[in-house]
């Protein structure tokens, strides 16, 4: 028998002491079908309930998991749940209070991707003084500090999740501050092709191969995710987009660290301190942190031990594993009130949106993924000077003038639905984010 180490040993023995951490997953798409399955083959952890608008994805995720049939339990109210986790079943429930009000869940998992329903179960666990792990880092990018800023004040965790680029790529750039090194640039292999235009009628066929929803696998495909993902980081940690839309090079894990350095060390970047990502082969699906040591005796250590050729070198871990990854920051959340990943509590980056075709006045936007625009990242303050719209209001937002294709979406030419939670709490922070402008 090979004795548990580590984060492993850890969660047995908190298990021991105090049973296993319970978690409230949110939507039984791929992502949530992913969860139900690995914290089945987990020891300190367990489903307690899964939310979605149809019991049949996660009575399928369930069965899917090994379970029993009868072990999903369809329910409609906070008690009903806890009735189902009490006789060791998994509650299904159509209903996001429920879930957030059960007094068995230790914490939420959001895995929906929606900006709305994010922002609204982010608010509903936070009531309910529930942690809460957002896999939906649409809604992060788009409110998210206020979010942490609710969380912190109530005394609960709000994070990031494990697996996911951002959080995989924070570790890495922990690991390089912890050794007092310069942070040069951080971020992503991209793992789809790159194509702006793309929309999901033409990738139908390849979803379904791929178990993805064709909306969501074009999110990816027109770089919207990378967007997402590295505005993320850059909210995290300080790091900026150098360029609008960053630069994107065809690095490879050969010459990472003499592409994505500055210009003075012969690279592309006009300063040190960036998000970026790569389409160049070798480095998706990992995540990298370009990284400068302070002293020429690091610099000489790092090359023979072949790190690179220097002075700047790629630290690359050359994997993440999106949901899989996830029950360990509930797990972390709920241990030791630790997040993975957290905004920090000033603007550095906004994910804005361009339009992929002609946008006309009177229409209404549809959804990240589909065929109306595309994710943009930009420095805070750059997007704030161009009046831009944020990636998450961007869906139901009507359109005002005429937008053209590649041009940015504004509150000049959109208005977001003030209708929606989200849009109401980024009127909130928006208005507290004055200070920094003064």
């Amino acid at each position: 028998m090979i004795e548990r180490v580590g984060f492993a040993a850890e969660l047995a023995a908190y298990t021991d002491r105090h049973g296993p951490v319970t978690i409230g997953l949110a939507g039984a798409g791929q992502m949530g079908t992913d969860i139900v399955v690995q914290v089945a083959l987990m020891a300190g952890v367990r489903i307690g309930a899964v939310a979605a608008n149809s019991p049949t994805r996660p009575m399928a995720a369930i069965a899917m998991a090994g379970h029993d049939a009868g072990h999903g339990a369809i329910v409609s109210s906070a008690a009903a749940i806890d009735s189902a986790i009490e006789a060791g079943r998994i509650a299904v429930t159509d209903d996001l209070g429920a879930l957030c009000a059960s007094g068995h869940i230790d914490v939420i998992v959001d895995a929906t991707g929606s900006p709305e329903i994010g922002t609204f179960l982010a608010m509903e666990a936070i009531r309910n003084g529930k942690h809460i792990v957002m896999l939906n880092v649409e809604a992060d990018i788009t409110v998210g500090r206020l979010l942490a800023r609710k969380a912190r004040e109530a005394g609960v965790v709000y994070t990031g999740s494990a697996g996911d680029e951002p959080a995989a790529t924070l570790e890495l750039i922990g690991f390089a501050q912890s050794l007092g090194m310069e942070i040069i640039a951080a971020g992503k292999g991209k793992n789809n092709p790159l194509r702006h235009s793309a929309v999901p009628e033409e990738y139908e066929e390849e979803a379904r191969a791929r178990d993805m929803n064709a909306r969501m696998l074009v999110e990816f495909i027109d770089g919207s995710k990378t967007m997402v993902e590295m505005t993320a980081i850059a909210n995290c940690t300080g790091l900026k987009p150098d360029v609008p839309g960053m630069h994107g090079p065809e690095a490879t894990v050969a010459n990472l660290g003499q592409v994505l350095c500055t210009e003075e060390d012969g690279g592309i970047l006009s300063q040190s301190g960036c998000v970026d990502y790569t389409i160049g082969k070798g480095v998706a699906p990992g995540v990298f942190c370009i990284v400068k040591p302070r002293h020429p005796r690091a610099i000489d250590r790092m090359a023979d031990l072949k790190v690179g050729p220097g002075p700047c070198f790629g630290l690359i871990r050359p994997f993440h594993l999106t949901s899989l990854e996830t029950p360990l920051s509930a797990a972390r959340a709920v241990m030791y009130q630790r997040p993975d990943m957290v905004p920090i509590d000033r603007p550095v980056a906004e994910c804005g949106a361009v339009a992929k075709r002609r946008l006309m006045p009177g229409e209404t936007l549809g959804r990240i993924g589909q065929s109306d625009y595309r994710g943009y990242a930009m420095t805070w303050a750059d997007g704030r000077a161009r009046r831009a719209l944020p990636l998450g209001l961007a869906e139901k937002s009507r359109v005002t003038a005429v937008v053209e294709p590649g041009e940015l979406l504004t509150h000049e030419n959109c208005t977001a639905d003030s209708g929606l939670l989200v849009t109401r709490m980024r009127a909130e922070l928006d208005a507290s984010d004055q200070q920094f402008l003064d």
